[in-house]
Protein backbone atom coordinates (compact mmCIF):
# COMPACT_ATOMS: atom_id res chain seq x y z
CA UNK A 1 0.00 0.00 0.00
CA UNK A 2 3.13 2.04 0.17
CA UNK A 3 2.14 2.89 -4.01
CA UNK A 4 -0.78 4.92 -2.60
CA UNK A 5 0.89 6.67 -0.19
CA UNK A 6 2.80 7.96 -2.88
CA UNK A 7 0.64 8.93 -5.21
CA UNK A 8 -0.88 10.34 -2.81
CA UNK A 9 2.32 12.51 -2.00
CA UNK A 10 2.79 13.47 -5.46
CA UNK A 11 -0.41 14.71 -5.88
CA UNK A 12 -3.28 14.31 -3.18
CA UNK A 13 -5.95 15.54 -5.22
CA UNK A 14 -6.16 12.36 -7.16
CA UNK A 15 -9.86 10.64 -6.64
CA UNK A 16 -9.75 7.09 -5.56
CA UNK A 17 -10.96 6.00 -8.70
CA UNK A 18 -7.94 7.38 -10.23
CA UNK A 19 -5.24 5.88 -7.43
CA UNK A 20 -7.62 2.43 -8.04
CA UNK A 21 -6.68 2.79 -11.74
CA UNK A 22 -3.00 3.43 -11.00
CA UNK A 23 -2.45 0.82 -8.62
CA UNK A 24 -4.34 -2.56 -9.98
CA UNK A 25 -6.68 -2.30 -6.94
CA UNK A 26 -10.46 -1.73 -6.40
CA UNK A 27 -12.04 1.39 -5.27
CA UNK A 28 -12.84 -0.34 -2.39
CA UNK A 29 -9.45 -1.49 -1.17
CA UNK A 30 -7.58 2.03 -2.30
CA UNK A 31 -10.85 3.34 0.10
CA UNK A 32 -10.48 1.33 2.78
CA UNK A 33 -6.35 1.98 2.99
CA UNK A 34 -6.99 5.78 2.52
CA UNK A 35 -9.22 5.64 5.84
CA UNK A 36 -6.79 3.29 7.96
CA UNK A 37 -3.74 5.65 6.97
CA UNK A 38 -6.13 8.63 8.16
CA UNK A 39 -6.84 6.76 10.96
CA UNK A 40 -3.50 5.49 11.84
CA UNK A 41 -2.24 9.15 11.38
CA UNK A 42 -0.14 7.91 8.58
CA UNK A 43 -1.80 10.44 6.33
CA UNK A 44 -2.23 13.52 8.47
CA UNK A 45 -3.28 16.37 6.01
CA UNK A 46 -3.81 17.65 2.85
CA UNK A 47 -1.91 20.64 1.54
CA UNK A 48 -1.60 23.05 -1.34
CA UNK A 49 1.48 24.20 -2.67
CA UNK A 50 1.68 27.35 -4.28
CA UNK A 51 4.08 29.04 -6.79
CA UNK A 52 3.87 32.68 -5.53
CA UNK A 53 6.14 33.72 -8.31
CA UNK A 54 2.97 33.09 -10.74
CA UNK A 55 0.85 35.35 -8.91
CA UNK A 56 0.45 39.13 -8.64
CA UNK A 57 1.81 38.64 -4.34
CA UNK A 58 4.76 40.81 -4.35
CA UNK A 59 7.09 40.39 -1.50
CA UNK A 60 10.14 42.22 0.00
CA UNK A 61 13.29 40.21 1.39
CA UNK A 62 15.46 42.31 3.72
CA UNK A 63 18.98 40.57 5.55
CA UNK A 64 19.08 42.50 8.95
CA UNK A 65 22.38 42.36 10.92
CA UNK A 66 21.79 42.16 14.57
CA UNK A 67 24.16 42.88 17.27
CA UNK A 68 23.16 40.86 20.92
CA UNK A 69 24.35 40.11 24.12
CA UNK A 70 24.75 36.23 23.93
CA UNK A 71 22.77 34.94 27.58
CA UNK A 72 24.88 33.38 30.15
CA UNK A 73 25.06 29.38 29.88
CA UNK A 74 22.99 29.50 26.42
CA UNK A 75 25.05 31.78 23.73
CA UNK A 76 23.01 33.04 21.42
CA UNK A 77 21.22 29.83 20.61
CA UNK A 78 18.07 31.20 22.71
CA UNK A 79 17.97 34.77 21.17
CA UNK A 80 17.99 32.90 18.03
CA UNK A 81 15.07 30.97 18.52
CA UNK A 82 13.25 34.03 19.53
CA UNK A 83 13.71 35.83 17.18
CA UNK A 84 13.22 33.02 14.64
CA UNK A 85 9.95 32.17 15.70
CA UNK A 86 8.37 35.40 14.17
CA UNK A 87 6.32 34.64 11.02
CA UNK A 88 8.09 37.11 8.82
CA UNK A 89 11.43 35.76 9.74
CA UNK A 90 12.63 33.12 6.99
CA UNK A 91 16.17 32.51 8.00
CA UNK A 92 18.61 33.31 11.29
CA UNK A 93 22.54 32.90 10.74
CA UNK A 94 25.21 33.16 13.16
CA UNK A 95 28.07 35.53 11.84
CA UNK A 96 31.23 36.12 12.90
CA UNK A 97 32.72 39.67 12.45
CA UNK A 98 31.44 43.00 13.66
CA UNK A 99 27.44 41.42 13.52
CA UNK A 100 26.42 38.17 15.69
CA UNK A 101 23.43 37.16 13.82
CA UNK A 102 22.39 37.68 10.24
CA UNK A 103 18.12 37.68 9.78
CA UNK A 104 16.28 37.42 6.46
CA UNK A 105 12.81 39.16 7.10
CA UNK A 106 9.90 39.22 4.21
CA UNK A 107 7.48 41.32 4.28
CA UNK A 108 4.67 42.12 1.79
CA UNK A 109 6.31 46.48 1.44
CA UNK A 110 9.44 48.08 2.69
CA UNK A 111 7.57 49.91 5.25
CA UNK A 112 6.42 46.40 6.42
CA UNK A 113 9.72 45.43 6.92
CA UNK A 114 10.68 48.42 8.83
CA UNK A 115 7.85 47.88 11.19
CA UNK A 116 9.28 44.58 12.27
CA UNK A 117 12.49 45.65 12.40
CA UNK A 118 11.46 48.58 14.75
CA UNK A 119 9.74 46.00 17.35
Amino acid sequence: MDEILEILEGNSRYSEDEIAVMTGKSVEEVHKAIKEYEEQNVIVGYTTLINWEKTSRESVLALIEVKVTPQRGEGFDKVAERIYKFKEVKACYLMSGGFDLTVIVEGKTMKDVALFVAE
